[in-house]
C-alpha cells in the first residue's frame, strides 16, 4: 500500500539524476588520474635540456609543454602586451609577437617582459625557449632570452596547471547525496500526512 503512494515518475526522474551526477564524479576521478600523468610528464619535460621541434599537431604539442625549443620566428608587426610576470614573479607586461615558422606554423612567442604596456615593433629571428601551454592562437613559446630592452619573462611552470578534479568529484558526489536526501525528506513528508 505504501509502494502506490510513492510517485513512479519523480522518483524514477530523481533516481536518474543522482545516477548521472555519480557517474559524473568518477569521471571526474578518471580525469584526475589522468591529469596527475600530464603533471608528471610535464615536470620531467621541464628537467630534460634537450631540445624538440614544436610539433604541428595540438595532441603531441600538448605532450611537449615545458620542453626547450629553437626555430626561426618569421614575423613584422607590433607585438600584443599581456599581463604577465618577469623571472623575479614582479607583474608587469608579457611582450607577445606574432610568428610563423618555415613551414606555417604560426607561434606565439613570448619575446621579454617590461613595465610599460605598449607594443614594440617585433621582426622575428632566431627564438630559443620553453614550449607553453597553448594560447587561443595555437602554440606559443616563452623565449628564455628578452630581445633587446625588455627583461626575461617567466618561464611557463607545470606546477601553475591546477588539478581541481577532485574537488569536481567530491561536488558531484555530494550533489547526488543532496538530491537523495531531499528527495527522501519530500517522500517521507508525502507518507506521513
Amino acid at each position: 500500500m505504501t509502494l502506490r503512494r510513492i510517485p513512479f515518475f519523480p522518483t524514477l526522474l530523481v533516481l536518474l539524476a543522482a545516477g548521472v551526477m555519480i557517474r559524473l564524479g568518477f569521471w571526474q576521478l578518471d580525469r584526475l588520474h589522468q591529469k596527475e600523468g600530464l603533471l608528471h610528464l610535464y615536470s620531467e619535460n621541464a628537467r630534460y635540456s634537450s631540445e624538440v621541434e614544436i610539433p604541428a599537431d595540438k595532441a603531441a604539442r600538448e605532450r611537449a609543454w615545458f620542453r626547450h625549443t629553437t626555430f626561426e620566428c618569421i614575423a613584422n608587426g607590433d607585438t600584443q602586451p599581456r599581463a604577465g610576470h618577469d623571472s623575479k614573479g614582479q607583474s608587469g607586461w608579457a611582450q607577445w609577437g606574432q610568428c610563423r615558422r618555415a613551414d606555417g606554423l604560426p607561434v606565439e612567442v613570448n619575446i621579454g617582459w617590461s613595465q610599460a604596456p605598449a607594443p614594440i615593433h617585433y621582426s622575428g629571428g632566431p627564438v630559443s625557449g620553453f614550449i607553453a601551454p597553448d594560447g587561443q592562437q595555437g602554440a606559443r613559446v616563452v623565449a628564455g632570452q628578452p630581445v633587446e630592452g625588455l627583461q626575461a619573462s617567466a618561464a611557463p611552470d607545470p606546477n601553475a596547471i591546477p588539478n581541481n578534479h577532485l574537488s569536481y568529484a567530491v561536488q558531484w558526489f555530494l550533489f547526488a547525496a543532496t538530491a537523495l536526501v531531499i528527495y527522501a525528506l519530500a517522500l517521507r513528508k508525502r507518507l506521513a500526512s
